[in-house]
């Protein structure tokens, strides 16, 4: 059996080990290790390959705390420590900004993380009737497959969602409709958690009388997905709490729908709101963008400031969100949405906006490429990027610095998803 010496995590958090200059992938391997591996995949750069045995194990190497740990692919890096975890996200992040876009910042902001538990306020739950593993599996997807994993408890969803995942099972196992219900979208609010059943037929009257009596008894509100996202409807109870999230350092609170777009990491939403403001340091007279602004999540805080905001976003119903989040907190007067495709900006349809002094970029994980394209010789003079892809911020970051003119002053890693692979970051541009 091969052994090899870990360096490091990639992208996947899988430990890379080399042998005779060829990049090995351990799945389960940690920096630092000595490990036996078995290849599974070979190519000619390059091998993917299972984790065999530990003979050194990394000081980082900890006890899984879910039992479904290697199973479930809601985790990649349970068995790391979790301040580990951000550290070596902050190198991927650091790594990824030198290989693809040949930058580096000036200077490396501190690492933004919070509780590495029962963090998951959003989540889509595959749901399937599997007989020979009991019956109805609600969970994520297994690791590297497209099976349900049979889990019974989830320990970053919040308790009370952990323990609605068994008594959700015998509720879908007795509904007619159990072989066409594949999917269970989970939303928690901070006075209501919402549930979304994807459903491919209606219910009979007897489900309904089922799902009523289950929202009831555990004091959530069911919402019935029909078609698409924008299909989702209440279905019980009617009235009561209503999903919301608040931003209290800004007097700030956003209704939300169960299917929109809103931050995972509430606790984490938090901090990363505060330090882009500081990056961003708005200040009353000016005229700030907030581009994939989403339902305002950035817009609205900045416009605490005084500062004259226009947010700019894809969908509709974002934006509607946006406006309406505008008016409950008092800030409809130096707030303004409108409804871009910034994948298909032009320097034309850009300069349209106005001057804007400063910008704000929080793009999906495409990255704002083209928006980037578009900055002409009046762009702002001051850019704070959050990302939730490294890759696709490297690429824009090489050009803001190569060919837009900027500096690159600052980037630091934001652990929205610990125990994941997933990273995210915040940078600094500023123009000479």
């Amino acid at each position: 059996m091969p052994i090899g010496i870990v360096e490091s995590l990639d992208h996947e958090a899988r430990g890379i080990a080399r042998q005779e200059g060829k990049a090995i992938f351990i799945d389960g391997a940690l920096p630092g290790e000595i490990v036996e591996y078995a290849s599974f995949r070979k190519k000619p750069n390059y091998e993917l390959a299972h984790l065999v045995a530990v003979q050194r194990a990394s000081v980082a190497r900890v006890e899984p705390r879910c039992p479904h740990f290697g199973v479930c692919g809601g985790c990649a890096v349970q068995h790391m420590d979790p301040g580990a975890q951000v550290a070596a996200k902050q190198r991927v992040l650091e790594d990824s900004l030198w290989h693809i876009g040949r930058v580096r910042p000036e200077n490396i902001l501190p690492p933004i993380h919070g509780s590495p538990w029962g963090y998951r306020h959003r989540a889509r739950l595959g749901v399937r009737r599997v007989e020979k593993k009991g019956g109805m599996l609600i969970g994520f997807h297994e690791w590297r497959s497209s099976y349900i994993a049979d889990i019974r408890s989830c320990a970053i969803l919040p308790p009370h969602v952990s323990d609605l995942l068994l008594p959700l099972r015998e509720l879908f196992a007795a509904l007619s409709i159990a072989e066409r219900l594949p999917q269970l979208e989970i939303a928690v609010g901070e006075a209501c958690t919402a549930l979304v059943l994807r459903i491919l037929q209606p219910l009979t009257r007897r489900d309904e009388e089922l799902v009523r009596q289950f929202a009831d008894r555990h004091g959530v509100a069911i919402y019935l997905q029909p078609k698409g996202p924008d299909s989702a409807y209440r279905f019980h109870p009617l009235e009561g709490a209503q999903l919301a999230y608040s931003l209290p350092e800004f007097g700030l609170e956003f209704a939300f729908r169960p299917t929109d777009f809103t931050q995972v990491n509430h606790a984490v939403n938090r901090v990363l709101v505060r330090h882009a403001l500081r990056l961003l340091d708005p200040r009353p007279g000016e005229r700030i963008a907030d581009m994939f602004c989403g339902l305002g999540n950035f817009t609205l805080p900045i416009a605490r400031s005084g500062a004259d905001v226009v947010g700019i976003e894809g969908s509709e119903g974002l934006v509607r969100r946006g406006r309406e989040a505008a008016a409950a907190n008092g800030l409809a007067g130096n707030v303004e949405f409108g409804v871009a495709n910034l994948f298909a900006c032009s320097e034309a349809s850009l300069a349209a906006l106005g001057h804007f002094d400063k910008m704000l970029i929080d793009p999906p994980r495409e990255g704002a490429i083209e928006l980037v394209k578009a900055l002409g010789p009046a762009a702002p003079r001051r850019i704070v990027y959050v990302s939730c892809d490294p890759a696709t911020l490297a690429r824009d970051a090489g050009l803001l610095v190569a060919v837009k003119g900027y500096r690159f002053r600052a980037a630091g890693a934001v652990n929205m998803f610990p125990h994941t692979a997933h990273v995210e970051s915040v940078a600094l541009f500023e123009r000479p």
